[in-house]
């Protein structure tokens, strides 16, 4: 039997966003039940819920000045795509203040949770459509900003019902050292919120052992370690090929990522002067991008889709990832551990890793022995070499990466953790409260 549950977080499943983690969780669900409250401006694509409630940045707004203004837009699983067609995206000024609200500072925080007030969401539209859903619990993906566990939270107080937090983020511990007023005023009300959310009841599931120990020893959870799934097909084992190795990136390139990218790259024109980094990155924007216009090894392609990730990453002798070395990258990705971790192990490919070793993908990737990893750059050189010379260790990262995708990253067992966690936090819930 599959609970009803309410997913509430930014962005719908989608295989081009982080979202695809929810496969991990979601595979095989019925999809009428599950439904999502969703704040992104984009329409849904066809995942794993059947309904989906859309509130944006710019309804909201309008809404403070035409009252009369509908704040939301519901969605049927049948209505939506498959994939995405266009770009699209909100233009104008409207367009201008999402791409305002993507960006991390207290400032904006603070001005979302303004925008975000509940009297502006909690209509009697939302709480039909949630009625009429009837949840038994509530999927809460976690964000950093406050309408989100606000939205999940309401809805769990309405039915009673309890709250899985999804956690793959350090939102709550992670502090920097700042002087500005406004950056504690927005950290303790976001630690305040995030309290209330646990003392509600309800359980977590946590994209990493490392980040699983902190919040269930802080907050006296029984999470579980969901791990996430990939869909590449592993291909057969081939050595790399020495005179021109296909050595591919996908993804994020902020976070100090493209220097690492930029001194592989580097590395890479010292080994031979014909071997080439591809890129591929929906982050085109030139203050990140500019690193690599004079590096001759780099060849930065842009965004392509995930079916093209696939296709290229099936091509690809090696693949890499990347963190940053700075104290705020390193900070921010401490206990994170992102879907390339599943897709690079499923690959096939040989895997490169660089980056600080006090990031959690690289400390991860460290403990699978399936890969090159270097955590120094003075060493880059010599872990590449070994990588596309050294076959015996190429067939020992292979034949390593296979048993640690199949033990943690095997789409039917996260699918079996998260629905044992789903009812256990029922169960115990309605235990506890005698309902």
């Amino acid at each position: 039997m599959f609970r009803k549950i309410l997913i509430v977080g930014t962005t719908p499943y989608s295989k081009n966003t982080s979202a695809r983690a929810f496969e991990a969780y979601f595979s095989g669900w019925e999809r009428e039940n599950l439904a999502q409250v969703f704040s992104n401006p984009k329409p849904p694509l066809k995942g794993h819920a059947e309904y989906f409630y859309q509130i944006t940045d710019k309804r909201l707004l309008l809404r403070r000045f035409f009252p009369e203004t509908k704040i939301e837009k519901t969605f049927r699983f049948d209505e939506l795509e498959t994939e995405e067609k266009t770009r699209f995206g909100e233009r104008g000024i409207f367009g201008f203040l999402y791409s305002i609200g993507s960006r991390k500072n207290p400032f904006i925080y603070l001005a979302r949770k303004m925008l975000w007030k509940r009297k502006l969401w909690q209509s009697a539209e939302f709480d039909k459509w949630l009625e009429d859903f009837g949840p038994e619990c509530v999927f809460l993906s976690f964000s950093d900003d406050f309408f989100i566990p606000e939205i999940a939270l309401y809805a769990a107080e309405k039915f009673d019902i309890p709250i899985i937090s999804s956690i793959g983020d350090d939102y709550y511990f992670n502090e920097k050292k700042s002087l500005s007023p406004l950056y504690h005023i927005y950290k303790s009300s976001y630690r305040r919120l995030i309290r209330k959310v646990f003392a509600h009841g309800g359980s977590a599931i946590f994209i990493s052992n490392k980040i699983r120990d902190k919040y269930n020893s802080e907050f006296g959870l029984s999470g579980k370690t969901v791990y996430l799934s990939s869909e590449l097909k592993r291909k057969d084992f081939s050595p790399v090929n020495r005179e021109n190795p296909v050595i591919s990136y996908f993804g994020n390139i902020r976070q100090g990522r493209n220097e690492s990218l930029s001194a592989i790259g580097k590395a890479l024109g010292k080994i031979s002067p014909d071997y080439k980094l591809h890129i591929y990155s929906a982050q085109t924007e030139r203050k990140t991008t500019a690193v690599f216009d004079n590096n001759p090894n780099v060849v930065f392609h842009g965004p392509i889709p995930y079916s093209e990730v696939a296709a290229k990453t099936a091509e690809s002798d090696i693949v890499v990832i990347v963190e940053g070395f700075r104290e705020k990258h390193i900070r921010n990705t401490r206990y994170s551990l992102s879907t390339k971790a599943a897709d690079c192990l499923a690959s096939g490919a040989q895997i490169l890793v660089f980056g600080s070793a006090d990031c959690g993908i690289i400390e991860y990737m460290k403990s699978t022995e399936s890969a090159a990893v270097c955590t120094d750059e003075k060493e880059l050189c010599s872990a590449i070499r070994r990588l596309i010379d050294d076959e015996v260790f190429q067939r020992q990262c292979y034949e390593n990466a296979k048993i640690i995708t199949e033990k943690n990253h095997n789409l039917k067992n996260s699918n079996a953790v998260f629905r044992s966690v789903t009812e256990d936090a029922i169960n115990g819930y309605r235990k506890k409260n005698g309902l």
